[in-house]
């Protein structure tokens, strides 16, 4: 898993995707007045522990009186969290089998304060598996994977060791990465 932290292969597909999630909601239009138009109005941002992303795409309306902000979702950022999503899920993953000493090493590396990685751990195994999102994805998944081992069980039902299962977790996570997608569950 530790390999996929440095593929650029990775990184490239990830900002695919996200390019087409972003096409996808300017084609939409604004979702409050039916606006066709939307202007660009990217965030900034610095992830950590991944590529050097500084932007996280989202649009305007382009109707004066409307403005209302449309952001799509997002493979490479889950939410407004600091660490890019790959970092989060991975690091979050490999917490359930490494031993502590690699995990340090891997936290170093990274520059992961000791505090970020419980309360990621907090919120998989609380806040994730609590969610309305969760509750509503989880039937899709027979038998029922352990929640005991989130994102562990999600990592190993979607092949994400490998690029391509990585890929397709992101997207299913993807929903997570818009406001509302975990109905107001903060990490």
């Amino acid at each position: 898993m530790e390999k996929l932290l440095k593929d650029g292969l990775l990184c490239k597909l990830l900002e695919k995707a996200d390019d087409d999630f972003a096409r996808k909601a300017r084609e939409g239009g604004c979702e409050y007045c039916g606006e066709e138009k939307l202007h660009r109005g990217d965030y900034k941002r610095q992830p950590r522990g991944g590529p050097g992303w500084d932007k996280r795409r989202s649009f305007n309306c382009a109707k004066a009186g409307c403005r209302k902000r449309k952001t799509p979702p997002s493979v490479r950022f889950l939410g407004r969290k600091v660490y890019a999503g790959v970092v989060v899920v991975l690091v979050s993953a490999m917490m359930h089998g490494l031993k502590p000493k690699r995990i340090e090493r891997l936290r170093q590396q990274l520059g992961i304060d000791e505090r970020t990685l419980k309360r990621w751990r907090a919120w998989w195994l609380e806040n994730f598996v609590q969610s309305g999102f969760w509750k509503g994805a989880r039937a899709r998944f027979m038998p029922g994977l352990d929640e005991e081992i989130v994102p562990l069980s999600l990592v190993e039902e979607f092949g994400a060791k490998r690029r391509d299962g990585m890929m397709k977790l992101l997207k299913f996570l993807s929903p997570i990465s818009v406001p509302g997608g975990l109905e107001g569950v903060a990490m």
